[in-house]
């Protein structure tokens, strides 16, 4: 029957592993697999939560302000 190990470790300088368990043999071939941990999930975040991020960076904080602006631009095709 095929045996197993699992081991954990750490990757050491130079992309390089160290695996040592007393059960591996001097010059005995062995498979390695690696798995790789998936990166961290971004938190998502919903429209709002974006637009309330933007508060301080808004040019207009109404929209009042808006229609005032739009409303001068117009005026001013007119001159």
């Amino acid at each position: 029957m095929q045996s197993a190990l699992h081991i954990t470790t750490k990757v050491l300088p130079g992309g390089k592993l160290e695996i040592t368990d007393p059960e591996l043999r001097v010059g005995e071939p062995v498979d390695v697999f690696l798995v790789l941990p998936e990166p961290p999930a971004r938190p998502r975040r919903s429209a709002l939560e974006i637009i309330e991020a933007l508060q301080g960076r808004r040019v207009f904080q109404t929209p009042q302000e808006v229609n005032k602006y739009l409303q001068e631009e117009r005026d001013s095709w007119d001159r």
